[in-house]
């Protein structure tokens, strides 16, 4: 079978949404299109947001690949997987174009993973991938109702079989892009040191996380902590440097204190960022985390108090004097080190300025907190309303424009409702 993985080009007006809004590469379907190769079948990726593509050059590049099977995603790249855009506006546009070539229309991403039937129900397609897609996808060229973690129209119905799916790291390739690709990918993500002096990228070492953090999405996708061989991570980042990247990004939802991976980094001299936890280094690893080459750190603190990180669950042993001192220690091997803060209500915001101000007098960003947006699939929308339902991501919206006059310093304007962003979609 041929399969299309296509990724929208995304338009972000009026969102919630506050994740990089610039191009990155869609690992998920370098993975897929490698696993569905190996399973026999054809796959090509059509990219409307790192290509550059209009609508018009997207529907062409589609329906000149004959696909039986076009997949759509519902977030820009696994990197957005657990902060996605609530609204599935640029999906449906993308698939409004591709409707009439005779393809079954299958989404994947975190909006099918969390609540499938709403998503079929909205993009009108005919299924979608519960979880981690790469494993699924070979799977449906044979009949659907022996395909797990997925959903379907079966008729008037749809039929949900089987749990989120989690794929085996070790199944994956190491990617090769092509150069073409590589020399379109002029961003290079969280970095602020130095102006891009070539290609930047997005690699992954680890998915999920063993952490239980009440605001974070990740409970029906990449949630099981697992890491890829070492040996595929360097022949992808090897393979990366040799097309010219100067920078990556790891997206690993938590990039922990690896040794093995860090001493063999520091010979590659490629530059790097990371999402991490502070509290799980130390001086000595800091250390080798600067000679392995990162630049960027982005360290979540979410709370300058132990009480509002309590009620975050973000489970620490340090006061936040310890975590200062740690982030004060990156900033001794790294260029820029962010802490991350949300808004807790436990902390008040002359106490945040003047913590934001001390670390700002020492060379560590911080911004301000970000008001919560409680996502389906996070533990915040279970305990404010339980699982989520097929108005789950009108629920949070709704409860997000209402319960916030103000937003943070890394969002733009206030966003709108859902029922506007979506005002095309399906019923």
């Amino acid at each position: 079978m041929r399969f299309a993985l296509v990724n929208p080009r995304w338009s972000f007006e009026g969102s919630i949404y506050f994740g990089c809004r610039e191009p990155h590469l869609p690992l998920e379907y370098g993975y897929a299109k490698a696993l569905l190769e190996r399973a026999g079948h054809e796959a090509c990726i059509v990219d409307g947001q790192l290509d550059g593509l209009s609508r018009e050059q997207l529907r062409r590049r589609v329906q000149a690949f004959r696909p039986d099977i076009i997949v759509i995603t519902t977030a820009p790249s696994y990197l957005f997987w657990r902060c996605p855009p609530p609204e599935l506006r640029a999906a449906h546009e993308t698939l409004a174009d591709l409707r009439g070539t005779g393809a079954l229309l299958v989404a994947i991403g975190p909006h099918a993973s969390s609540t499938p039937r709403a998503a079929i129900r909205k993009l009108c397609v005919d299924g979608a991938v519960l979880g981690e897609p790469e494993e699924v996808l070979p799977q449906l060229g044979r009949d659907w109702a022996d395909v797990g973690s997925f959903a379907w129209r079966d008729g008037g119905k749809i039929r949900i079989q089987g749990a989120p799916h989690a794929t085996d790291l070790a199944a994956l390739p190491a990617l090769r892009w092509p150069r073409e690709s590589l020399e379109r990918h002029k961003h290079h993500h969280h970095r602020f040191d130095a102006e891009p002096d070539g290609p930047g990228a997005e690699i992954e070492y680890s998915r999920g996380c063993p952490y239980k953090c009440t605001f974070c999405a990740k409970e029906n996708f990449r949630t099981g902590y697992r890491k890829r061989p070492l040996a595929l991570v360097l022949e992808e980042l090897d393979g990366l440097a040799a097309g010219g990247v100067r920078y990556v990004y790891f997206i690993d939802e938590i990039f922990l204190p690896d040794r093995a991976l860090l001493e063999a980094l520091v010979p590659r001299g490629v530059k790097f960022g990371v999402q991490t936890r502070i509290d799980l280094w130390n001086a000595d690893t800091l250390e080798l985390l600067g000679r392995a080459g990162c630049v960027s750190i982005e360290a979540g603190l979410e709370s300058i108090s132990e009480r509002g990180r309590a009620e975050l669950d973000k489970r620490s042993r340090l006061t936040t004097e310890q975590f200062s001192e740690r982030l004060l220690e990156a900033r001794r091997w790294v260029p820029f080190v962010q802490a991350n803060l949300l808004y807790s209500g436990a902390d008040s915001p002359d106490d945040i300025e003047r913590w934001r101000e001390h670390l700002r007098s020492h060379g560590v960003w911080a911004n301000q907190p970000v008001p919560l947006f409680p996502y389906p699939g996070s533990p915040d929308y279970r305990r404010l309303w339980g699982l989520p339902d097929d108005r789950a991501w009108e629920r949070a919206v709704e409860y997000y424009l209402t319960a916030y006059n103000d937003f943070s310093d890394i969002q733009e304007a206030c966003p709108l409702p859902l029922s506007q962003l979506e005002s095309e979609c399906e019923s």
